[in-house]
């Protein structure tokens, strides 16, 4: 109904059509009572004046609705339908006015007037904190591989096999990782707690399942899955790393758990608690590496169990911290196939990905530890500098898979703001890049005897400084585009991409490996890898089919992504 029309009628007098039929005198109010119901009725242009006062709106009807009750103990026929007008307009009037300022603040997290700079600003508050979480694992892993390399080479080279085992693996089930906040932040978006409530527990019931069943894997298979990876010529190495791989594998369920917990928080835009949770599990690893390690002389054993204490502590944290924000993250609920289903559909395409990533990294380990103790060692320096320096990228992905549900899918979808969004992120990650590549490559180049003292592995680590600097460069951007994929449910295409630049990254590797290029050609195939990643993403965000520019949500909602 036009509000505006109804205003201006409502100056003029208002005959009842029941009383057609009647006298011309008996049709109208007479003298005091058209007063009253002209003042009434007059107070409708108060309303537009008052609208963004609700308070004031609400006085009003109720003093309309008083005099209301005035007239009607002497005209109820004539005035009752009228004045319901007036009343029911005013209440639309209101709930508009509500829906309307709550539209206003959601959409206000990203609006394009803002400009650009404040956009990177509200980003960086939330990946900010965001960071010390994906640090937090790489970080362990590093200290381990300093505590261990200033003692034993033999050690230092163990790691490699053995960290693959437990942390590159452990990239497998990243799926229910980005599950996880990619179900919980659509949810809310829908704004249904209960929804969230419900997928929580099921994802819980997923992490925990999986979580025993790697724990049984690294106790009977461990050993078998080491030897298998390091070859007859590394033998001497094993048994070092399946004591690593054995006291790590105790905490295989909580760590599971924890990234359940760790990524519902996410999904509700919450990053804090959850770093408050890995910084206390990375102060433990650190003083009971240098406890157990170097005061009390357990070596590579002593290493890993910090490690595994300072994960189960961290799990724990991040639960509790779930509860606080009304969920109860102890509540484990059996999924159903239909949920089963749904989880695969969207785990299915990313656990693609995520194996294809992983195992790109396991062949260069694999590659490397081909060529030697003195190679290896240098390769585990070098991966786990890697991996700390490119995990900074990994809230970039973070913040686009917990804010671009909302700007594509939400209740004030705006595909405008999205691509806003991803070029702040795109802007942010180069600046990342090239600081990180930075300061990256001068740690082992400046001071790599903080790692090892050998000259020979330092020799090693010195040749592969130029191609680890290109592809960290770039893997802060590769984490912005591939989590607005991810946040699009692009999942099909970026599936089949990874999988493409798995298969060629391993020709490359074969290639170089056989043509004696040493450890550089494996870093260089990593290079190549990297951009190829960053190129094919780009090129599928930039098209006008792609899910930053299609208005068509059809081949990106789950029941089309069976195929994959």
């Amino acid at each position: 109904m036009d509000v505006k029309n109804l205003i201006h009628l409502s100056q003029v007098p208002i005959r009842n059509p029941k009383l057609k039929h009647l006298s011309t005198a008996s049709t109208f109010f007479n003298q005091s009572h058209y007063r009253s119901s002209s003042r009434c009725l007059s107070n409708c242009r108060i309303l537009p004046r008052i609208g963004n006062f609700p308070a004031a709106r609400k006085q009003f009807v109720t003093a309309c609705s008083n005099q209301r009750q005035e007239i009607l103990s002497e005209e109820p026929e004539i005035v009752n339908e009228n004045v319901d007008n007036i009343v029911a307009v005013s209440s639309i009037e209101e709930k508009e006015e509500e829906t309307a300022e709550a539209t206003q603040f959601v959409a206000a997290e990203f609006a394009p007037n803002e400009g650009i700079w404040n956009q990177m600003i509200e980003i960086v508050k939330f990946s900010g904190p965001a960071v010390g979480l994906w640090i937090c694992g790489p970080l362990m892993s590093l200290i381990d591989t300093v505590v261990i390399g200033q003692g034993s080479s033999i050690e230092l080279a163990a790691l490699g096999p053995g960290t693959v085992l437990c942390d590159n693996t452990s990239y497998v089930f990243m799926f229910l990782s980005i599950a996880t906040s990619n179900m919980v932040a659509t949810s809310l978006a829908k704004k249904d707690k209960d929804e969230v409530q419900h997928q929580i527990s099921i994802l819980l019931f997923v992490g925990l399942t999986c979580g025993v069943l790697m724990l049984f894997f690294t106790n009977f298979l461990g050993a078998w899955a080491l030897t298998a990876f390091t070859g007859s010529k590394n033998a001497h190495i094993i048994p070092a790393a399946n004591t690593y791989v054995q006291i790590r594998g105790l905490a295989w369920p909580a760590v599971l758990v924890g990234w359940v917990a760790q990524s519902a928080s996410l999904g509700m835009k919450d990053s804090w608690g959850p770093l408050k949770a890995l910084a206390v599990a990375s102060a433990v690893n650190g003083i009971g590496d240098v406890v157990l390690c170097t005061f009390l002389g357990y070596g590579i054993a002593g290493a890993a169990w910090a490690t595994m204490v300072s994960q189960v502590i961290a799990a724990y944290m991040m639960v509790e911290d779930l509860n606080k924000k009304g969920y109860n993250a102890f509540s484990i609920s059996i999924p159903s196939s239909r949920e089963l289903l749904q989880i695969l559909m969207i785990s299915a395409p990313v656990f693609v990905t995520m194996m294809s990533k992983v195992a790109f990294y396991s062949l260069i380990v694999y590659f490397a530890t081909s060529m030697g103790t003195h190679t290896v060692a240098a390769h585990q320096i070098m991966i786990q500098m890697y991996s700390m320096c490119a995990v900074w990228g990994e809230p970039l992905s973070q913040t686009a898979q917990s804010f671009m549900p909302e700007l594509m899918y939400g209740v004030n979808r705006s595909l405008t703001k999205a691509r806003l969004l991803l070029k702040s992120l795109l802007i942010i990650g180069a600046l990342s890049g090239l600081i990180l590549g930075s300061i990256g490559t001068s740690v082992p180049w400046l001071f790599p005897k903080v790692f090892s003292p050998d000259l020979e592995v330092i020799q090693e680590v010195h040749r592969v400084l130029i191609p680890y600097f290109i592809a960290l460069c770039i893997t802060p951007c590769v984490h912005s585009l591939e989590g607005t994929l991810l946040a699009g449910r692009d999942l099909k295409f970026i599936s089949i991409s990874m999988s493409g630049c798995f298969s060629l990254g391993a020709l490359f590797l074969l290639l170089v490996s056989s043509r004696g290029y040493g450890l550089s050609g494996c870093w260089f195939a990593l290079v190549g890898f990297q951009w190829s990643r960053f190129f094919i993403a780009l090129r599928r965000l930039i098209s006008s089919d792609g899910v930053l520019y299609s208005e068509d949500l059809t081949p990106y909602q789950l029941g089309k992504l069976s195929a994959a």
